[in-house]
């Protein structure tokens, strides 16, 4: 991670990573709720400085990271996973060959 960004971005890009994880109702999940606080009570205000924001916005960024790589390799895995054995016809055909036929007509 070579630049943070803004903090809004963060935020936003984990919740998009968050209703990719949970589906329809993600904001009902504790992990929403966590989040959401979490960023409300490190805010910058003018009656306060919050040493601490940059640490919540490195986690965040670094939990964000963690979230997108899971999602990544699942589509990875599901995409590229071995199903079992396969017939020879099956293997020629992912490579783009045809068996031959044999004489007689068997096959």
């Amino acid at each position: 991670m070579a630049a943070l960004g803004a903090p809004l971005r963060t935020l936003r890009a984990l919740l998009r990573e968050l209703r990719h994880a949970a589906g329809r109702c993600y904001r009902d999940s504790p992990a929403y709720r966590h989040v959401i606080a979490a960023f409300r009570a490190h805010q910058v205000t003018s009656e306060k400085l919050c040493r601490a924001q940059q640490e919540l916005h490195f986690q965040a960024a670094t939990y964000l990271c963690l979230l997108r790589s899971v999602r990544e390799h699942e589509a990875l895995h599901r995409e590229y996973h071995g199903r079992g054995e396969r017939s020879p016809q099956e293997v020629a055909g992912l490579v783009g060959f045809r068996l031959p036929q044999q004489p007689g007509g068997k096959g």
